[in-house]
């Protein structure tokens, strides 16, 4: 058994030395980060943010009802629990493939009664027809990895479970987004539904105002038509306004895995005065380690990379050491005895002579699909670098808006005031005040979308940056 142990020991040395067709990997190059973010500009900042809940940043908002909904997802969002189970099977695949870098053995045994043919062709002359044949013996087989094959597929495999435990993380922080906005709409459809049904009640009490006025001989038969028209117009955005807060309602529904048909919150309208809470962007640079998407698509880039030396080795032999042994007997007695064992030992050699082009095809198709993934990879930062400055940008200018339409609230409510008591005092026509009326109703359902959109963005701002705070939320292994 000496000359077997020696060719183990010498095919493990060899595989301990083994090379790696796959390319040196480094994370690819993408435009330089700047030193800070363009739409920053007179940006106030957020004091420190280290008592803050790290992971559950929509406690920001101070919003019980919503931290209530963001605590239901991670137990019960379906999309989020198939992005898990997405995980497990990476998770496996990885293990699968580590597996070769082990030796296989496998244990076989088995008791047959066995009659041959006497008219067989290889029929052997006083060999018994009719015979027992046991059998109790062990197979042993492993590749040894001389060129790197099994050692890039694990390092494609590895860097496909952590670019699945981005996508986990990516997809969990989009979610809570997604229900941090919708629940923001919702409660902005409150905020208007509530104004709608006051100034219908207005617009009613100005319809009955202008009846009996007309019925006196004090206005005309237009100015009833116009009155009965602003408060069917009041009702039909009231409707619209409830059709918007069902289907926000309905969408946070299937967010926290519920049915919709069973689901409801209660009506709280969004506080006019609300503001988001102040976010530090921090700075440009970090935003790589921070963001779970970004993450993923490196990942990506690494896998692809270990699979162009997957691609690579296939054009040189592979050895394998293969091994049998054990005991066979027609005979139960003597099955463990010394003249019933067997073995056999030797590598196997295999070389690809002719393949048609297959090996050419598959290492460009391995190059092909590094290039898209290192083209997915800088498009996906540089489309982070938007969303940053999207927000940042949209923060600041629904800030502004948010003064002006302050403004613009006060001086419409002053305005149809004025024209109110210039109507009762027989100045102007009932259009003057209709104009009026439209004018402020706009004015306030405009402050109420703004303040929406403004809390919508600061949603967005946050997931721009990765969710949390200045923590990188897919800690990644690069071996």
């Amino acid at each position: 058994m000496r000359c077997p142990r020696l060719l183990v020991g010498s095919l493990l040395c060899a595989a301990a030395a083994a090379c790696s067709f796959a390319p040196p990997y480094k994370v690819p190059a993408t435009v330089k980060a700047p030193e800070q973010y363009k739409e920053a500009g007179d940006w106030e900042l957020a004091q420190p943010q280290d008592a803050a809940p790290r992971g559950s940043w929509w406690a920001l908002y101070g919003d019980t009802e919503l931290t209530a909904l963001e605590e239901k997802i991670q137990g019960s969002n379906l999309t989020l629990k198939a992005a898990f189970e997405r995980l497990e099977y990476a998770r496996a695949q990885y293990r699968i493939a580590r597996a070769d870098l082990f030796p296989s053995a496998t244990a076989d045994s088995y008791a047959a009664r066995e009659r041959f043919s006497t008219n067989a062709p290889k029929e052997i002359p006083g060999y018994p027809m009719l015979l027992n044949d046991f059998l109790l013996g062990a197979d042993f087989s492993y590749e040894v990895d001389l060129w790197g094959r099994v050692r890039n597929e694990v390092a494609a495999a590895r860097a496909g479970r952590q670019a699945s435990a981005a996508d986990l993380a990516s997809i969990e922080l989009s979610l809570r987004a997604q229900l941090a906005e919708d629940y923001f709409n919702l409660r902005a459809s409150d905020a208007q539904i509530k104004l709608l049904d006051q100034t219908s009640e207005d617009y009613r009490r100005s319809l009955d105002l202008v009846t009996s006025l007309f019925k006196g001989g004090a206005a005309a038969l237009a100015d009833v038509a116009q009155a009965q028209a602003q408060l069917d117009n009041a009702l039909t955005q009231a409707a619209e306004a409830r059709l918007q807060r069902a289907q926000a309602e309905h969408a946070i529904a299937v967010l926290v895995g519920e049915n919709p048909s069973t689901f409801s919150l209660t009506a709280n309208a969004l506080p006019i005065d609300v503001a988001p809470p102040p976010i530090d962007p921090g700075l440009p640079s970090t935003l790589l380690e921070r963001r779970p998407d970004i993450a993923e698509a490196e990942r990506r880039v690494a896998a692809a990379n270990a699979q162009i030396g997957v691609a690579r080795a296939a054009y040189f032999p592979s050895f394998t050491l293969a091994a049998t042994g054990g005991f066979e007997s027609t005979r139960t007695s003597n099955l463990l005895s010394a003249p019933s064992r067997f073995w056999s030992v030797g590598p196997q050699v295999s070389l690809p002579i002719f393949e048609g082009g297959r090996l050419v095809a598959q290492t460009a198709q391995a190059k092909a699909s590094y290039e898209e993934q290192v083209a997915d990879y800088r498009n996906t930062v540089l489309t982070a670098y938007q969303d940053v400055e999207d927000n940042l940008a949209a923060l600041r200018q629904l800030q502004a808006e948010s003064n002006s339409d302050a403004a613009a609230v006060q001086a419409t409510s002053t305005a149809l005031q004025q024209e109110q008591d210039r109507y009762q005092a027989g100045i102007v026509t009932f259009l003057d005040v209709a104009v009026a009326e439209t004018a402020a109703l706009q004015a306030q359902i405009s402050a109420v979308n703004i303040q929406a959109r403004r809390m919508s963005s600061s949603v967005l701002l946050i997931k721009a940056l990765g969710g949390g705070w200045q923590t990188p939320l897919v800690p990644i292994d690069r071996r």
